[in-house]
């Protein structure tokens, strides 16, 4: 065997490996009410440029389907729910993403978020919003 391919089979399977598990966020993601412990939504979380977002591919739940985000302000005031890109800006921080918002289309308010893959669960997506030292950490389930 070539010496040269000794060396280079490690590194392609190294950065493979690596590359990844930088896009295991990427992908569609089943939210969980935190009051009733049912499926709500399935949000769609994507990459742009070098930011990662997150819209709400899918409400699960007929009656809610057409909803509008009332409460919202700005340019997301009255539209749709569904479609609707809540999650913004995200940067990768090492194992983390962060320093975006995540918007609550029920009460149309606007939080600082960041989100990571469980460790123990890869199929897990950690999502917490948060205000100064409050917070409130979901977990979402990948589709």
């Amino acid at each position: 065997m070539n010496i040269s391919k000794i060396f280079i089979i490690p590194f392609l399977l190294f950065f493979c490996i690596v590359n990844a598990q930088q896009h295991d966020i990427i992908g569609k993601w089943k939210t969980i009410d935190d009051t009733t412990g049912e499926p709500r939504s399935i949000v769609e979380i994507y990459k742009k440029g070098d930011k990662v977002f997150g819209k709400i591919y899918k409400i699960l739940t007929e009656p809610d389907r057409n909803k509008r985000c009332s409460k919202c302000s700005g340019s997301d005031y009255n539209q749709p729910i569904e479609g609707m890109v809540i999650v913004k800006e995200l940067q990768k921080n090492g194992d983390v993403y962060e320093d975006g918002t995540i918007t609550d289309p029920e009460n149309g308010k606007v939080y600082r978020c960041k989100i990571w893959i469980d460790r123990d669960h890869p199929k897990v997506l950690n999502v917490r919003g948060y205000i100064a030292f409050l917070y409130r950490t979901q977990k979402w389930i990948k589709v």
